[in-house]
């Protein structure tokens, strides 16, 4: 707090300020006189000369006067570092040449005091006169860049002003514009693009840029229009994003011009850069971009015209190239042996009171097992526990499925499709057994491991849809549900209509059991994720209106509003109508569904003004019975992820929370904290969520320990791994807890450290729907864990396979085959409209591709042997032998 102010202080202080200049100026002057070098005096003596002359009648006089003046103060303004000589000692002079001004008759000579005038408004006029643009504006049609930087500068700001006030009375504004227009060329030339834009954004009209961008500033000036959109209010963002891809396409620089366009999801920009381009090689990288985000793209005669070529690039289109180059990394890291669980564990570390129980079987530690299992080698194709031979002296693989019991079954007979994730062919050869078998858990896990398997691969043939539609309208709910999950994972963000007319119905039927009905709307969103598609907005939205008072207050009938949001997500405005509805639904879950939709709508896109709405919510304090501010605290962290500042201050108002906030709302934080730094394990979070872990109600513990999982999934954090081990001998009577801090023993290792859970990719630019959808599905499932985590429907884990991608950056030759050339890797730096050419990574190591990239890190090649056909250096990389490269 600050000291309130005492009255007489301040007024001393006052009169203490006041009191100097008084006493001041005199002496001051006496000294100026004989500290003014002979030079300065002989400057100070001629310009009050000029200041005479100019009031000569002659006009020849005053012609030269003028004259003198300008080339006086022309040549001091060129750098500015303190105020000009000549500006200073005209400063007397100013309201005598202003008195002046006013009486001269219209001439040449009027117009020429007027540019000297608005030049020595610069340090004299009073703040918001505007009279450096006045003048300017009555002045000659000149050069205003060769009175210097500065003054141009203080204009830029003027116009902005005057163009704000003249909009308000809507006066015309063409002699600003024309003024703009000047201005622009001239901070376009000298390297000044960011004020360029900043006052292109000032009077609206960013078109102007196309005209003056060249070769040599595209590239800043794009990059500074991409980073502003993050922090402008609708819908200029957008409009920025569109300027800046306009730019990248007349320069052909269509790598980036596809990220804007993948951000924008406007397809139509997509086809563009794909037509426009004509170099196959390119295309393929365009390919392998739009696999990374994760959307369904199909390419026609007009992108790629030879049959051959369009089937080659739609195979890296669908994702089939990703198993490959996983274990291409894996192998290279020398990290393709299977690990068990015991090995995450390392219950040999521990003291002997916690590892002496482990030994006997129960079925939830088992349970945990096979979790523990499926993450750590998810992608690898092989591990201790479901893909033994059968032949083999320990028994067949068969054996680990029966160590679970009835719904555990399902979890393990999934983990396999988990094992030989991306891998479509063998993963769909090991499922095959268990289709055959009559025990319906392992029948639903079967399923829903087809699902998991083909989750991010597309294919012609579409082996998901074939094997897992007939299941879904089967008798038993368990079945139906392995089908639909399969089904909603497989086919995440491809708006494919077979499947709708599957799943549709099942929302409206009466017959079905809630659980059935909530997974089918869960995977109706997921499928349609992002599109706004009103046909299953309806379907969900009746789903809703059926449900009776008791199956309101069921645990699962939380995916239902979940479902309607991920249609949604990150759309912004189209959300209303939907919004407008979901206030007539029954009051038990109105709230909760208005909190889910606002949120995913808003999801990554940084908007304060939505942020500060849920932040309200959360401030009520409610009685018990409430649920709705749950989803508006994981909505905060969906909101603000999408940059740095807005990830910092929330992690701030997330700790008030859980200071001042209810008890339902303290569950909430930790999983929100986990969402904000996924895959990132930042220290503060992590002690956050420590501490959080051991709190006295064990929904804030278990939600803290899901979280320290998240927050290091595939990181192999060792402190994070130190801390989970601690816990698991703290809670090793807790069988609830001790299976949470096993998930996130899990997570943390998940891929043996090659795994990634962020849904940002290309330099967090881009926010890949699917995988945000995945998470927040499990996080809103952790908002309630008894029933669903901890409970039968333990299987949601698996959702998290549509946010896991290989955190890798792998370089390929022409023929896409692997290519090792050395890259640097170090922390990214934001050098967005810094001068010159500053360094984009700093503290880097040199290793030889292919290389993980941890968060916040960014690679660039070490060599320049070869042109990366991608800026962004992440992923799949093609590169190109560079045809200027001379070996030394």
């Amino acid at each position: 707090m600050a000291p309130t102010p005492d009255p007489t202080n301040s007024a001393k202080k006052d009169e203490a300020s006041l009191k100097v200049p008084s006493k001041d100026p005199k002496k001051k002057d006496d000294k100026k006189e004989d500290d003014l070098s002979e030079e300065d005096m002989e400057l100070k003596q001629n310009l009050e000369l000029y200041v005479e002359r100019v009031q000569d009648p002659n006009p020849d006089l005053q012609r030269a006067a003028l004259e003198s003046m300008r080339q006086e103060i022309r040549a001091s303004t060129s750098s500015m570092t303190s105020v000009p000589k000549p500006l200073k000692f005209l400063r007397p002079h100013y309201g005598t040449l202003k008195a002046f001004h006013q009486t001269m008759p219209d001439s040449d000579l009027k117009k020429y005091l007027s540019d000297i005038l608005s030049v020595l408004a610069l340090t004299m006029s009073a703040e918001g006169e505007r009279e450096s643009l006045s003048y300017r504006l009555i002045g000659t049609e000149g050069d205003i860049g060769s009175w210097g930087h500065e003054y141009v500068r203080n204009l830029a700001g003027e116009i902005a002003q005057e163009y704000t006030k003249r909009q308000s009375e809507e006066a015309h504004i063409d002699d600003l514009m024309e003024l703009v227009q000047q201005i622009v060329a001239f901070h376009m030339k000298h390297n000044a693009e960011t004020e360029a834009v900043d006052l292109l954004m000032d009077v609206e009209d960013l078109d102007l840029l196309l005209e003056h961008v060249d070769k040599t500033n595209f590239k800043r000036t794009c990059n500074y229009l991409t980073s502003a959109a993050k922090y402008l209010p609708g819908p200029d963002d957008m409009l920025v994003l569109d300027i800046s891809y306009m730019i990248y396409m007349k320069f052909e620089e269509f790598p980036n011009a596809l990220q804007i366009a993948l951000f924008l999801d406007n397809t139509q920009y997509v086809k563009q850069v794909f037509t426009s381009c004509t170099d196959l090689l390119r295309k393929k990288q365009f390919c392998y971009m739009i696999a990374r985000h994760g959307i369904t793209f199909e390419l026609d005669d007009e992108m790629v015209a030879d049959e051959d070529d369009r089937e080659a690039l739609q195979d890296i289109v669908n994702n089939t190239k990703l198993s490959e180059g996983y274990l291409t990394l894996a192998r290279d890291i020398e990290v393709m042996e299977a690990k068990t669980p015991e090995d995450i564990y390392k219950a040999h570390l521990l003291d002997g009171r916690a590892s002496s129980g482990a030994s006997v079987d129960s079925a939830r530690q088992n349970l945990a097992a096979t979790f523990v299992n499926a993450f750590v080698n998810a992608g690898f194709g092989q591990d201790k526990l479901m893909t033994v031979p059968s032949d083999s002296t320990t028994g067949s693989s068969g054996n680990w499925l029966f160590k679970n019991k009835e719904h555990g079954k399902i979890s393990a007979a999934a983990s396999l499709g988990m094992i030989q994730l991306w891998d479509v062919e063998a993963g769909l050869a090991q499922l095959d057994k268990y289709f055959h078998s009559n025990d319906n858990p392992i029948l639903s896990g079967a399923l829903l491991g087809v699902g998991i398997v083909n989750c991010g691969i597309k294919s012609d043939c579409d082996p998901a849809l074939a094997l897992l539609g007939d299941y879904v309208d089967k008798e038993d709910s368990s079945v139906r549900i392995g089908a639909i999950m399969g089904l909603g994972i497989a086919y995440a963000g491809s708006q494919n209509d077979q499947i709708r007319s599957k799943l549709s119905p099942i929302l409206n039927d009466a017959k079905a059991p809630l659980d059935v009905i909530a997974f089918a709307s869960l995977s109706l969103g997921m499928i349609y994720v992002g599109s706004c598609n009103e046909e299953v907005a309806q379907s969900i939205i009746f789903a809703l209106m059926d449900r009776s008072e008791a199956e309101l207050g069921d645990a699962l009938t939380r995916f239902l509003p979940l479902g309607l949001g991920l249609l949604y997500l990150g759309k912004q405005e189209s959300v209303e109508a939907t919004a407008e509805v979901s206030k007539t639904f029954n009051e038990k879950i109105r709230k909760y569904c208005d909190m889910t939709l606002l949120s995913c709508a808003y999801a990554g896109t940084g908007n304060v003004l939505k942020v500060q709405d849920l932040l309200a919510q959360c401030g009520e304090h409610l009685e018990k019975g409430d649920i709705h501010q749950g989803p508006a605290v994981l909505g905060l962290a969906m909101v603000a992820m999408s940059e740095e500042l807005g990830i910092d201050m929330e992690i701030r108002s997330l700790e008030r929370m859980l200071q001042y906030g209810e008890q339902n709302i303290r569950r909430a934080v930790p999983l929100a904290l986990g969402l904000l730094c996924i895959s990132n394990p930042k220290v503060t979070v992590m002690d956050t969520l420590s501490r959080l872990s051991h709190d006295t109600d064990s929904e804030v513990a278990m939600a803290a320990i899901i979280s320290l999982g998240l927050i290091g999934a595939g990181t192999n954090n060792a402190r994070l791994a130190g801390m989970l081990r601690n816990l698991s001998s703290y809670y090793y009577k807790d069988a609830s807890l001790l299976f949470c801090v096993r998930i996130a023993q899990g997570l943390v290792h998940m891929g043996k450290g090659l795994l990634t859970l962020t849904p940002f990719h290309s330099e967090r630019f881009l926010l890949s729907p699917t995988a945000l959808a995945g998470i927040v599905t499990l996080l809103h499932a952790c908002l309630d864990m008894k029933p669903i985590i901890l409970g039968k429907y333990h299987y949601v884990l698996y959702f998290l396979v549509l946010a896991m991608q290989p955190r890798m950056m792998l370089t390929v030759d022409k023929d896409l085959k692997p290519l090792s050339v050395p890259v640097r890797v170090g922390q990214a730096v934001d050098v967005v409209g810094q001068a010159g050419r500053p360094k984009t990574i700093t503290g880097f190591q040199t290793h030889s591709t292919p290389v993980l990239l941890a968060a916040g890190e960014r690679a660039e090649l070490a060599t320049d042997k070869y042109v990366p056909l991608s800026p962004i250096l992440e992923g799949f990389i093609i590169l190109e032998e560079n045809p200027d490269y001379r070996e030394e």
